[in-house]
């Protein structure tokens, strides 16, 4: 194997149409005690790396390597790693480590741990075609998915599933969701598959089509009133304007989880009108391993379908851009790292 590799990296924030990725070639990665280092096939384009590569995440070193939804194959192991083999197929996701000694994370709220460590922020990630990652923070990768269907579950998917839990959602409950990306689209086939009724609130045509054909009961624009009184809803666009009208929509006791890292300004509220009569405004944040878990095992009973657009490992820049330009349709993929 050659001692060095290609990877993209965050050379210098700012806005995604000048550029902040650079394409470097650096020293493959060694992995540590407890860890494997994953030759990668596929990884997930996600808005939290758009955020990073645009500084609204401050970038936490240097040419920090972007990607949190990894799917890889195992080509070496660490000291003391014994929970994977050579040549298995694993996953890697947002949360990379916890302190495993926190108030939180002995109670099991790991995603609040107080010195977390994060895939593709704190240390490097998936845009590269080596990786290295905790083995107890990583998953096997149901044998149903191919690579790039099972790159998007990895963090979209899995934080998607955390906000829907996190609405508290009634059985045969009624859904908003607001925004229909790489999330959205996978959290709401699990919300259909478990009898909600879901209605869709986004800016894109091709994402309203996408909604409807997966079986959502309406779509219309990012501010509309859907047509009844919601249970829940779950934001997934950055956008905070876009509170005030999701909490408008909910029904008495209804609750709004916003499933982002990242939310623009959150205009002043009315009391009476977006939050009297129990409703309830939720943060999101990062997620346990048992989420991971639980949401696998439920993705792949159900058969989850990822709606994929894939680009080649060498064009990360334009999945960006695209990204950012609402020209993704689904989950946007890198793929080709040989």
């Amino acid at each position: 194997m050659s001692e060095s590799m290609r990877a993209w990296a965050v050379r210098a924030p700012g806005p995604i149409d000048t550029g902040p990725l650079a394409f470097i070639e650096r020293a493959v990665p060694r992995p540590g005690p407890g860890q494997v280092r994953l030759r990668v096939v596929a990884c997930g384009v996600c808005r939290t790396d758009l955020h990073l590569a645009e500084g609204d995440l401050v970038q936490k070193h240097p040419l920090v390597v972007p990607g949190h939804e990894v799917v890889g194959f195992v080509d070496a192991l660490g000291e003391g790693a014994e929970r994977f083999t050579l040549a298995e197929r694993v996953g890697a996701a947002w949360l990379a480590r916890t302190c495993g000694a926190c108030r939180y994370c002995v109670n099991g709220r790991e995603n609040l741990c107080t010195s977390p460590t994060f895939t593709g922020w704190d240390v490097d990630g998936g845009y590269a075609q080596y990786v290295v990652v905790n083995e107890d923070y990583a998953y096997p990768v149901p044998a149903r998915f191919s690579d790039q269907d099972a790159a998007p579950l990895l963090c979209a998917g899995i934080i998607g599933y955390r906000a829907l839990r996190r609405t508290e959602l009634p059985p045969g409950g009624r859904l908003g969701i607001y925004g229909f990306g790489g999330s959205a689209h996978l959290t709401a086939q699990i919300a259909l598959a478990e009898g909600a009724t879901v209605h869709v609130m986004t800016r894109s045509p091709e994402a309203r089509e996408l909604a409807l054909s997966l079986g959502a009961s309406s779509a219309g624009d990012a501010s509309a009133r859907p047509p009844e009184p919601l249970d829940a809803a779950i934001l997934f666009a950055p956008v905070g304007t876009l509170v005030l009208p999701a909490l408008e929509a909910l029904d008495r006791g209804g609750t709004l989880a916003v499933a982002g890292i990242y939310l623009s300004d959150i205009p002043a509220l009315n009391y009476e009108r977006h939050l009297f009569e129990e409703r309830t405004l939720r943060s999101v944040t990062a997620n346990t391993r048992s989420d991971g878990a639980e949401f696998l095992e439920i993705a792949a009973r159900i058969g989850i379908k990822a709606t994929v657009s894939p680009y080649p490992f060498g064009e990360a820049d334009r999945a960006l851009a695209d990204l950012a330009h609402d020209r993704v349709n689904g989950a946007a993929v890198l793929v080709g790292f040989e």
